[in-house]
């Protein structure tokens, strides 16, 4: 960690690696992970203890955002962005300035960093603060979100959080030679099989975006034909969820979605991958599961549908848990509760054509309802709407991933 010497910060992180093993049950064989995956996996419980050891003094963060020309999207995200504390703090203290590897200046953290800093200015001299530079920069690095028209708020986040952990990346870049030669882990446990593929992940990128916001996905294959079993891994920084079909005055529930998503679905033998025993394609079952759990999770409804002539938005009303969010079902088989609240919400009214995007943000005030520059108190018994578009939930439980 930077300022820390090597000695002392290997020490404690030894010593804070054991703490973790003796309370989760961790077996001492499988805990042997190489340095920097220890340091990302670490960050996430040390993020808490590192605010607690330099507190900021910071105003309501009840302040809007001007809308600058169709940039509802921008600004709805960015609101849910700014209430994300521990990305907040990082940016307010600069944090980003000492962890990159990079020597170049990192422009779009910078610019996303001054907004932030004055939606959270402490003598709060602004009612309204102006994205533009922030905008400008983005666009510069973005340039498919030039011009003036309406954006999709996902996207932008998707886009805006790959281009800040571009610039802030702790590991330098390193060009990839060509495909990696598959590594086959028939000897493996799954979750040591899973570890092995997320340190390839964090010898490349590490940055407070994936100390954050990443996860892991394992998609698991059964072959119908010889029975045999495979597992890849992906790394997500959102779940994107259908919506299950209803009337238009029908109600869903988060987790009916995340059923949906997590249900295994079969697979003829033009569209599955190659069997590795069976050496062809063959009729499949896939299954999709979250081996490792992030910080925080962002969940997507997929309202917009696209067919071959026209895009469609569902309006079907989803309700979701305003607290103690449990994803454990949807995670491995022993990893028991794993727990998330609601702190912000991305919204979208109207139509695919003409909409605007607003946001639902928490704070120790209680929730405020972010529409540009406009800023108002909002009850809880509020936020449950149809409109309800991107939500973000953080992790009120452990911090540690799985049980390995």
């Amino acid at each position: 960690m930077p300022g820390v010497g090597g000695a002392n910060g290997e020490g404690s992180c030894q010593a804070l690696c054991r703490t973790l093993v003796s309370q989760n049950g961790l077996q001492r064989e499988t805990t042997d992970i190489s340095q920097s995956v220890l340091y990302t996996s670490l960050m996430g419980l040390l993020l808490v203890a590192d605010n607690e050891k330099e507190q900021l003094t910071v105003g309501s963060g009840r302040v809007g955002l001007r809308n600058i020309g169709n940039t509802c999207f921008l600004n709805a995200v960015v609101q849910c962005l700014s209430h994300t504390c521990c990305l907040r703090d990082y940016c307010l203290l600069r944090s980003y300035k000492h962890e990159k590897f990079s020597k170049e200046e990192a422009k779009l953290m910078d610019a996303f960093s001054q907004v932030l800093s004055g939606l959270w200015n402490v003598n709060e001299v602004d009612t309204v603060v102006n994205p533009r530079h922030f905008y400008s920069v983005f666009k510069e690095a973005v340039p498919y979100f030039s011009g003036y028209s309406q954006q999709d708020a996902q996207e932008f986040l998707r886009f805006l959080l790959d281009k800040l952990h571009t610039e802030i990346n702790r590991r330098p870049y390193v060009r990839q030679t060509g495909k990696e030669p598959e590594q086959k882990y028939a000897r493996f446990r799954i979750s040591e099989e899973a570890t092995v593929m997320w340190k390839k992940h964090l010898d490349r990128d590490d940055s407070i975006i994936v100390d954050l916001f990443s996860g892991q996905l394992r998609s698991s294959l059964h072959c119908s034909v010889c029975s045999h079993c495979s597992n890849t891994f992906d790394v997500f920084c959102d779940l994107s969820l259908p919506i299950p079909k209803r009337s238009s005055s029908g109600e869903v529930t988060l987790r009916e979605c995340l059923d949906l998503f997590s249900q295994e679905e079969k697979l003829d033998k033009e569209n599955s991958p190659m069997c590795q025993r069976c050496n062809r394609r063959t009729e499949c079952t896939k299954r999709l599961s979250i081996q490792r759990f992030p910080h925080v999770i962002v969940i997507h409804l997929n309202r917009f549908t696209t067919s071959r002539w026209s895009i469609s938005k569902s309006t079907v009303y989803v309700s979701f848990p305003l607290t103690n969010l449990d994803l454990g079902p949807y995670g491995p088989a022993d990893c028991g509760p794993v727990l998330y609240d609601l702190y912000a919400i991305c919204n979208h009214t109207g139509t695919v054509n003409m909409g605007h995007y607003t946001a639902c943000c928490s704070d120790e005030n209680g929730w405020c309802f972010y529409n540009d520059s406009s800023v108002t108190p909002l009850a809880e018994n509020q936020l449950q709407t149809n409109q309800a578009y991107v939500l973000f939930y953080q992790r009120s439980n452990s911090t540690a991933t799985v049980r390995k």
